[in-house]
């Protein structure tokens, strides 16, 4: 009887042991352990050596400046030594820190900044990063806080807990809950909360489009001078008609319906077919070749299907083959913009490319998971699409950690390149703003 009357005292004994050890100081562990310990806990991190350049004072400024942003932003100080390998020391942060979010780490005399996709494309980050670097040569201090000026306003998802939270403050509750039966399913359903949360919220801003979509579409039905009715009228002539205005009819049924971005791409396959369906009535009625299954316009889908493939580069980007309407085919042989779709975003109207993850479902639905990552490499939906942890693909949501959310070791190691290796990066000589390193 005593042995079982013992028995959960030291089970107990166990556990409250186990808490205290987690509590406890822990020995200081240099390098990259230690940095990734204080940036999990939303604190900038300054190795010791480094604080006669960039004080814990300047430090405390910067860690709450990045609070009050609520983005997945994590900066360090530390010196140019083996403690923080420079081929791998953004690797080995992200690695040990596992959130999906943009670091930013000054060695030495050097500064780079390296991303996750979903939280800012690499390219924008390595751009921030040199730009702030040239702005304060020298300047710890001047070029993080200019940093963050720039990266926190672009920079997708939210914020770590800041201002000091304890290892504490942190295991004690997970205990309680855990000794309370099931109540850390609190901390998964807080989670999926705020996750439908934000696919409310882009599909609110999805919505807006979609429904211009639907609505230039219903204009085109209006204006379309044709009598189903009327002597010249055959079968296939109606039967065309029926299709575009059974399309029509889906599109405003399905956005009715539609509870996240994913739910958009539906939507946008009908308002395809149905302009497809008009292209064939109208070759029809004029004794035309019917026309081929092509895509729609890729500058603006509401231009209905394309008449031809043209080449196209977006700013910075590399020259591609993409399908256009025969008016834009006409301006960019004039050496003119084509007509682009440009959507509200927090910044301004922008091209559908460069307006964000959400839009993923919304192109798909025009062009198809398998055509539309080639035709939008190289801008923002481009990187979202091709970034192997994204929660996004071009038929929807799919789940995966967003900024700011634990993926662990699950990221694309190619993003976070070093600061050794031709020079890239080598901002204190020679480098000429060249950042290399994977990028």
């Amino acid at each position: 009887m005593r042995t079982l009357l013992h028995r959960p005292a030291v089970a107990l004994t166990a556990l409250l042991t186990g808490v205290l050890l987690l509590l406890a100081p822990a020995a200081s562990a240099a390098g990259v352990p230690d940095a990734a310990a204080t940036l999990k806990q939303g604190k900038v991190y300054v190795d010791p050596s480094m604080t006669g350049r960039f004080s814990e004072a300047q430090a405390a400024d910067l860690t709450k400046k990045i609070a009050d942003t609520d983005k997945p932003i994590f900066v360090a100080v530390v010196p140019a030594n083996d403690q923080y390998p420079a081929a791998t020391v953004a690797r080995d942060l992200r690695t040990e820190v596992g959130v999906v979010g943009v670091y930013a780490i000054w060695r030495g005399e050097q500064f780079k900044a390296f991303s996750d996709r979903q939280a800012l494309p690499p390219a924008s980050a390595d751009r921030i990063a040199g730009a702030a670097f040239r702005a304060h040569p020298n300047d710890i201090n001047g070029a993080l806080n200019d940093f963050v000026d720039q990266a926190a306003p672009q920079t997708r998802g939210h914020g770590v807990a800041s201002g000091g939270v304890s290892t504490a403050a942190i295991v004690v509750p997970l205990v309680l809950l855990a000794l309370a039966g099931g109540g850390v399913l609190l901390l998964f359903r807080r989670a999926r909360r705020r996750k439908e949360e934000q696919r409310r919220a882009q599909l609110a801003q999805l919505r807006t489009v979609v429904d211009e979509d639907i609505t230039a579409f219903g204009e085109e039905l209006d204006r379309l001078d044709f009598d189903p009715r009327a002597a010249d009228a055959d079968d296939e002539q109606r039967t065309d008609y029926t299709r575009a205005l059974d399309a029509y009819e889906q599109a405003k049924q399905r956005m009715d319906a539609a509870t996240g971005p994913e739910d958009v791409r539906p939507v946008t396959e009908a308002l395809e077919d149905g302009r497809f369906s008009l292209a064939v009535l109208a070759a029809r009625r004029e004794k035309r070749p019917l026309p081929e299954r092509r895509p729609p316009c890729f500058f603006d889908p509401r231009h209905g299907p394309s008449a031809e493939d043209a080449d196209w580069a977006p700013a910075g980007g590399a020259p591609r083959s993409v399908p256009v309407c025969a008016q834009d085919a006409a301006r960019l042989r004039s050496g003119l913009d084509p007509d682009v779709r440009t959507v509200p975003t927090e910044h301004g109207r922008e091209p559908y490319w460069n307006a964000g993850p959400a839009y993923s479902p919304w192109a798909g639905g025009y062009f198809g998971s398998g055509m539309l990552p080639g035709l939008v490499a190289g801008t923002v939906l481009g990187s979202v699409l091709a970034s192997p942890g994204s929660a996004w693909a071009a038929d929807g949501y799919q789940g995966g950690p967003e900024g700011g959310e634990y993926s662990g070791a699950d990221f694309d190691q190619n993003d976070f390149g070093g600061f050794d290796g031709g020079g890239g990066g080598d901002f204190g000589g020679g480098g000429g703003g060249d950042f290399g390193g994977g990028f």
